[in-house]
Parts: C-alpha cells; structure tokens; sequence
C-alpha cells in the first residue's frame, strides 16, 4: 500500500479545477473519453512498432452508469499504466504523458489527444471521490489502483485487473447527478466525441419490444471514427458531401456548394466548409462551423479560427494545433491560429474564383445567394477584398453581371462627369424606383441593383477603392443632374416670380410626418415630369447606416429630407406661372420689390456699423410684416388653385410619399378634373 500527497505547487488545487480550469464542468467527460482514446491510439502505434507484441483485442472506449452505485466508469483497452506511470502522470499534475509519447513516436504516432495535463483532473469537477483501476501493456505488469477524495491525498495499491487498459470510476457528487441519467450522457457524447477516431460505447441499443424499450446485446456505439473531412476529396462523391451536411445539420436545405480544407504544412488542418442558402436575415446565424482538434469536439465559437465573414458559414474545421482548453483570449492571441484563419480565407477566395472562371453562367445564377458572403468577406477581411475584387459582380436593373473591371470599361464613355468622377447609377427597389430607373435609362445611362442586406456599405467600400468613382442613387436627383456635364438651362424665373412660386408650392403640399421638403426650380424640358422628388444621397445613407450601427444613430433621428424639384419649362408649370402672375402678381410683386429694398437696408446698415451693434430693429420689424403679407397672399390663393396640388401629388404618388388621407384627396380631385 502506498499512501501520499500528489505533486502541486499550491496547496488545494481542487477548488481552482472546480472552478477555473474549464467553464462548463460537462467538460469532464470530454477530457476523459479523450485521454482514454489517447490510450488506445498509443497502443496502436506501439504495436505498429513492434514495441508490443501481445494481441491488441478490442480497441474501443466504454462509457458506462451505475446509478445504484452512483458511479460512471470511462474504461479503455490501451496502453494502461502501472504504479510508475500513475505516480509520473497523474500525482505530478501538469506533466503530459502524451508529450513525451508524442516526442518519441512523432513523425508516424496515431493522432494523441491528451497532451495537456490536466484533462484527468477535470474528473473533479463533478466527482467527490476517483478510482483509477489500470494494467499496463508492459510485460509483467501488476495491475495498480488509485483512489482519491479531491483533496491532495491519494492512496495506491495493488489490485486485480484481467484485461490490459484502464477504468476511470467516478463517484459522482451530490450537485451534478445529472450526470447518472443515460440520455444525459448519449447527449454529450454525441456533442463531443461523435467523430473520435476510436468507437465509443455508450450501454446498449434498445428495441421496442413488448409494448416498452428493451436493451439488445448490442453495443452502442455512438461515433463515426472515419469522418468525411479526414478523407481525400478525390474518394468522396457530392452525394456524400451532402449527406454529411446533413448529419451535421438535420433540416437544412442543400447547401450551395462547398470547400474541403486540406493542408499539413506550417500546419495541420483539415475540414469541410458548407456555404448555405440565405432567404432572410434570420437565416444570418453564426456558431454554425464546429471546431474539432484530432476529432474531439472543441467548440462552435470559431471568431479567430475562421475570418469573421465565415463564421455564416457552417461546417467542420479540425486542427491538432488548437488546444482542447481553448479560450477565445487564445484564440485572438496565438500566431499559429492567425495564420490558419488567413489560410482558410486564401483557400476560400481561390475555391471562388476557380467557380467564376470554370463556370461563369452558374457562378452568376449562384450569386444572389453567395453574395452577402463575399460582400461581408470585403467589409470585414482586408486580405479578402483583393482577391475577391477579381469575382465581385455588379448586376444591373435589367439582370446582366459584370465585374467591377468589366463595367467601368461599359459606363467610362457616357457617365463620366465633367469634374472627371465616373459615376454608378444604382437602384435599390425595382418596382418603387421604376420611374428613376426609366429617366436615367432614357438618357443613356446604365442603372445598378444594389438591393442586397449590405449594399449600402459596400457601395462606401468601393468609393473608398475604386479610383474616381462615386455611386450615386437613382433617385436622389433628377435625371439631367445624376451626371452634370454641362452649364444648367437658365429657369425663366425673376426672383419675385421664384419666391412667390416656392411659396405657392409649399403651400400646396400635403402634411406628411417626419418629412422636410426643400423646393427648387429647373429647367428639365417640356417633355420632363413636371415635378421630380429626390433625396439627399449624403442623407439618405447615413440614416439606411444608422439602421445597422448603433453609433450613427444621431442621424437615424433626423426626419427625411427631400428636394422637389419643379420644370419650370414643362407646359402645366408654365401654366401654373402664368396663372398665378396673373391672379396675385400686381399684389405680390410690390410687396416684394419692398422687401428686397428692407434686407438692403439692413445689409447697408450692418455694414456701416462694423463691429459695433447695428439699430436695424425697424426694419427687421418691417421685413416680418411684409414676408407675413406674402405668405397670407400666396396661402389664399393656393387654398383655391388646384393644379400646383395635382403636379405636387403626382410627384409624390411617383415617389410612394402620398398615403392615407392625402392619397384619397387626390384621387377625388383627379376624378373632378376629368
């Protein structure tokens, strides 16, 4: 019998386990299932060398439950170790069997697990007491028995033991009898080791027989040991690349297409990427790439492991290089994690471009689906955007695909502008924007669909990239203005007459909620629309961002703003001019005249005062009364003209402003006009 105290630097390192070492204590059964693997596959190089010479036997992990007992045994027929053994691995903690092991044998040793230390003491974390029974392959071997209450004592004595291989017997506590219940323990081990390289037997499958479920003489066996990512692409089929998908994610429809990860220099990774099918926002789920190291089960938060943008996609990623403890500090620390991510987004961009170069028309038909991947790949991934920059499409209002090289050589010659910017017309709704869509067209010009969940920054990405260019909204000014290459027609309009028709036209339009109108005068030609409504495009984007960033909400508050945009050529505003000149003119033009003679007066005597404060008071007075005589004026006859009302409204029901109450009047007066 031997009794003593196992080798730690501090004095009670159980509460510390217990608590810090990992942060979900269903961790346990991972490390132990893991190390007894190790065990095997130990035994399986050994014997592969000649070293053991005995019949291996049945090589596979037991989980087993004892609920009388109130115990849960994880048994193996590995390698097994002796009291010398126990005393080097177990009572000295931190020191790693598996490293030394994995030193000797490391250019053709089976994939070793526990290379960490501590994965035993995780036991603890669940346990109050811990029976390791064991028998080493060594020839001669007596079989040892160590027992611990979860402090630092332990005893250790001979015992009997028949077959090769160890048995960890855990004495569960009071606070996790959770861990006794069968399907508890199928679940875990289905989450943490379906894909271990030995089986893993969980009881025995039952049957229904007789009304109830019946146990079999069937071992459970509740792993794949060969999983699909752990082949070479040139044996697999897509049907069963898609069966895989669907073992990984039960109810998915087929994913697109996908990505086999193959590589063991500067570093081992394999894995299968899944690019799925995205209808909706919703569908955005992350968490969806498991992360394996030797065919454990890691962890489904992959940030670091994987460039931000993939974590949409879904998937098995397996790295002997990632430590079973991962932590996400680690993650965003480690070099070697750094240069897998930046592989798998190099791998991911060729796999990409190959598709568009090898199938162009199905590379096009898959883009509505694929594009929120490479769109988020370019927002978030610098080392993304070159590459990608070479497959990235633009599709056009009438559903044509050209690269960002091949559509600044189709739109160079007609959209360049006199300032010398080319500039990308762009739609984001078809059917509301028809109108737009169609003035721009008209003119000559090609319209851009940017409809998707993102493509209000990556129009910001590519402004910031392409060289002199810019994107500007098909409708956020009137067609003549999208492209300015030319001096602007002169409007026709005195002064007097522009004031008193912006007074005229805001007077006439409809109250409608969080909108601010700013008119102004055009000469567009007889044949434009007499009334055009555009939105600030600087405006407009900051408030779709503000949707999306918290920290530009400041601009998602401010109400709407629009610029009405009036022919001032087009025959039913001429009439409109005509008309109101002669209704109000010889009333209007006076006060008016007045008025300009007042801010004169104001201006001059602002002027000569200088620094000191000038005694305009009278006049402001003046201004105030005469602006107010106006506005009376106009507002009387605008309460009675009916044609500045139908040209606003029709520019609003173009625009999908006119609504409710606003909308119902119109139509009653289009009908009275008919």
């Amino acid at each position: 019998m031997a009794n003593g105290k196992i080798g730690v630097t501090t004095e009670n390192i159980f509460p510390v386990i217990k608590k810090f070492l990992y942060s979900d204590h269903e961790i346990f059964l991972r490390e132990l299932v893991s190390n007894a693997v190790d065990a095997t596959q130990k035994i399986r190089t050994l014997s592969a060398f000649g070293d053991f010479k005995g019949e291996l036997g049945d090589l596979k992990v037991s989980v087993s439950i004892d609920k009388e007992k109130g115990t849960l045994t994880v048994s193996d027929h590995g390698i097994g170790m002796d009291a010398e053994d126990i005393e080097k691995y177990i009572n000295q903690i931190a020191f790693s069997g598996a490293e030394e092991f994995l030193e000797k044998y490391k250019d053709t040793a089976n994939s070793i697990i526990g290379h960490f230390g501590l994965g035993f003491y995780s036991a603890f974390m669940v346990a109050d007491k811990v029976e390791i029974r064991s028998l080493s392959y060594k020839e001669g071997a007596q079989a040892v028995e160590w027992v611990c209450d979860g402090s630092p004592e332990y005893s250790m004595n001979p015992t009997d033991k028949s077959e090769r291989g160890t048995d960890i017997i855990l004495h569960i506590d009071a606070d996790n009898k959770e861990f006794l219940e069968q399907s508890r323990i199928d679940a875990l081990l289905k989450k943490y080791c379906r894909f271990l390289p030995v089986p893993v037997v969980s009881g025995k499958k039952e049957e229904w027989k007789d009304g109830k479920m019946v146990a079999t003489d069937e071992d459970n066996i509740i792993n794949s040991t060969e999983p699909l990512w752990t082949k070479k692409p040139s044996e697999l089929t897509d049907k069963d690349y898609l069966e895989f998908y669907h073992e990984l994610m039960p109810g998915q429809e087929d994913p697109m297409f996908w990505i086999h990860l193959n590589v063991d220099y500067p570093f081992t990774l394999t894995g299968i990427l899944y690019f799925p099918k995205v209808h909706t926002n919703i569908d955005l789920q992350r968490n969806r790439i498991q992360l394996y190291s030797n065919q454990v089960y890691v962890t489904d938060q992959v940030e670091g492991v994987v460039p931000e943008f993939m974590t949409l996609m879904q998937g098995v990623i397996d790295s002997p290089d990632i430590p079973l403890n991962v932590s996400r500090s680690y993650l965003q620390a480690d070099q070697q994690v750094k240069k897998i991510s930046s592989y798998i987004s190099k791998k991911v961009a060729e796999k990409l471009d190959k598709m568009f170069k090898d199938d162009r028309k199905g590379f096009e038909q898959k883009w509505p689906d694929i594009k929120i991947f490479i769109e988020y790949g370019m927002l978030t991934d610098p080392k993304f955007y070159d590459p990608a920059s070479k497959f990235f499409l633009l599709e056009t209002v009438d559903d044509k695909f050209y690269t960002l090289e091949e559509y600044r050589s189709l739109v160079e010659s007609t959209q360049t502008d006199k300032n010398g910017e080319l500039i990308y017309l762009y739609a984001t709704d078809k059917t509301a924007q028809y109108s737009y869509i169609k003035g721009a067209e008209d003119k000559g010009y090609s319209v851009l669909l940017m409809d998707g969940q993102l493509d209000n920054h990556i129009v910001g990405l590519l402004e910031s990239k392409l060289e002199k260019v810019r994107f500007v909204r098909v409708d956020s000014d009137i067609p003549e203005r999208l492209i300015e290459k030319e001096e602007k027609a002169e409007t026709g309009l005195s002064a007097s007459q522009q004031t008193m028709l912006d007074l005229l036209f805001r007077a006439s339009l409809p109250e409608i909620k969080d909108a601010n109108f700013i008119i102004g005068f055009e000469n567009m030609g007889e044949n434009g629309a007499p009334a055009t409504i555009t939105q600030n495009e600087f405006m407009r984007r900051m408030k779709d961002m503000s949707q999306l960033q918290p920290g530009a909400g400041f601009y998602g508050q401010l109400p709407d703003s629009y610029q009405i945009i009036i022919n001032t050529a087009q025959p039913a505003v001429v009439r409109v001019i005509k008309e109101t000149e002669q209704e109000i003119g010889a009333d209007f033009n006076p006060l008016e005249k007045e008025t300009e003679e007042v801010n004169e007066r104001i201006s001059n005597s602002r002027k000569e005062a200088g620094d000191k404060p000038a005694d305009t008071k009278e006049d402001e007075a003046r201004l105030t009364e005469l602006r107010q005589k106006e506005k009376e004026l106009v507002d009387a006859y605008a309460a009675k003209a009916t044609l500045p009302k139908q040209i606003l409204d029709l520019a609003l029901l173009r625009s999908g402003l006119l609504k409710g109450a606003e909308l119902d009047a119109f139509i009653k007066r289009s009908v009275s006009l008919l």
